[in-house]
């Protein structure tokens, strides 16, 4: 089961971080940009079920890119504070989508929130700070 579901397509930028992640997604709605990922191998552990540094990293990708592009112009910005709650589990195979607040950009920092999801399911939050880099 690899399906990607309609309207996701490979993320837009990329790294060898998020290559070695991957393949990550991205869906832009006219208020956030969606990102998903399909659970493979690679990214469980022994029993099976999504390791949470593979959420912990989904979260600061979905979080600082949608911080990042709220304006035309990209704002550079490294992440301060990463906090995350695992509510719930990922399988092997299971569709991984998570959905963006952005609270504030500002001059100096920028605020989100994010919630994971399975199957309509709630299963993480995260949150963060980012330090807005001022060139």
């Amino acid at each position: 089961m690899n399906e990607v579901p309609a309207g996701f397509e490979p993320l837009f930028r990329s790294s060898p971080f998020l290559d070695l992640l991957g393949p990550i997604y991205n869906k832009k709605t006219e208020t956030e940009l969606l990102i998903g990922l399909r659970a493979e191998k690679k990214h469980c552990n022994a029993r099976n079920l999504v390791h949470g540094g593979v959420l912990s990293s989904l979260a600061d990708i979905a979080l600082g890119y949608n911080a990042a592009f709220q304006s035309k112009d990209p704002v550079p910005m490294v992440t301060a504070s990463l906090n995350i709650d695992y509510a719930g589990s990922v399988k092997l195979d299971d569709w991984i989508e998570i959905s963006v607040d952005v609270q504030k950009v500002g001059r100096n920092m920028a605020f989100a929130n994010c919630y994971f999801f399975v199957d309509s399911k709630r299963i993480a939050r995260a949150s963060a700070v980012f330090n807005v880099i001022n060139a």
